[in-house]
């Protein structure tokens, strides 16, 4: 790609990165492109869907997220690991409002363009759950699937303003129950 090309992506990325965090996934894509001062041609030159724009917006995350998973695999306790990994995957979901519900519905839609990410970022998770799982500190009747399920209900959670100082607390819960024996609030 050409350098100009690639500061045109980079700002329109940039654009909806703060469009999505302040207003959610469901902002428009009209109101994308005149926060990033671009006709809305320009914006759908570059990703003709929201699914397209919110795959390149998000897979830096995911990519993020799945190396951590990755350097935690190998270094510290499984229980802290996946504690913390958590923690980070929760905090990033409740950052990009409406995030979740568009990854718990790509990860069964194989056509979603956000679906090998979803896949990706849930096996990460499914690592360290294993890793605990065979260490002895996580229950071993839950899957990659079910720790996925959580981190949306955790995340939900943080979007509901009511329920958005309490997120912490059923954190510490829901952590407390997966992880065997620990608190981890």
């Amino acid at each position: 790609m050409r350098a100009d090309a690639r500061k045109n992506r980079d700002h329109l990325l940039a654009a909806a990165g703060t469009a999505i965090t302040e207003q959610g996934v469901d902002v428009s894509m009209r109101d994308i492109a005149r926060r990033a001062d671009v006709g809305l041609a320009t914006l759908l030159r570059h990703f003709p869907t929201r699914e397209a724009l919110l795959d390149a917006l998000l897979r830096t995350s995911f990519d993020a997220l799945t190396a951590k998973a990755d350097t935690l695999g190998t270094s510290g306790s499984p229980g802290d690991a996946l504690a913390s990994w958590l923690r980070d995957v929760v905090a990033w979901t409740t950052e990009y409002r409406g995030a979740v519900t568009l990854m718990a519905a790509a990860i069964e839609d194989t056509e979603s363009a956000l679906h090998a990410s979803c896949v990706i970022l849930r096996a990460a998770g499914a690592q360290l759950l294993a890793r605990a799982q065979e260490a002895g500190v996580a229950r071993t009747d839950i899957d990659g699937a079910d720790l996925f399920a959580l981190v949306a209900a955790l995340a939900w959670l943080g979007d509901q303003p009511s329920l958005a100082p309490r997120a912490d607390h059923l954190f510490g819960l829901v952590a407390g129950a997966i992880l065997t024996g620990t608190a981890h609030g």
